[in-house]
């Protein structure tokens, strides 16, 4: 089924600059590299566009994970 109206969630992205400036980073990135690389390198020149355009983040948070008991 197709649905051709507007799309609502679209219009409430929070942060909307903030997620252009993240998109286009990473299409910067994708555009550069192109595909058929590890996670690990992408994520690599991630943190250096993030930091080159001065947009704030956090890498390799660590986790607290609980699996069977």
């Amino acid at each position: 089924m197709v649905n051709n109206e507007p799309h609502e969630n679209l219009e409430k992205i929070l942060y909307k600059d903030e997620s252009y400036q993240i998109q286009s980073a990473i299409l910067e990135v994708y555009r550069e590299l192109g595909c058929c690389f590890l996670e690990a390198v992408y994520h690599e020149c991630l943190i250096k566009i993030f930091k080159f355009k001065k947009i704030p983040f956090i890498s390799q948070t660590q986790l607290s994970l609980f699996y069977k008991g």
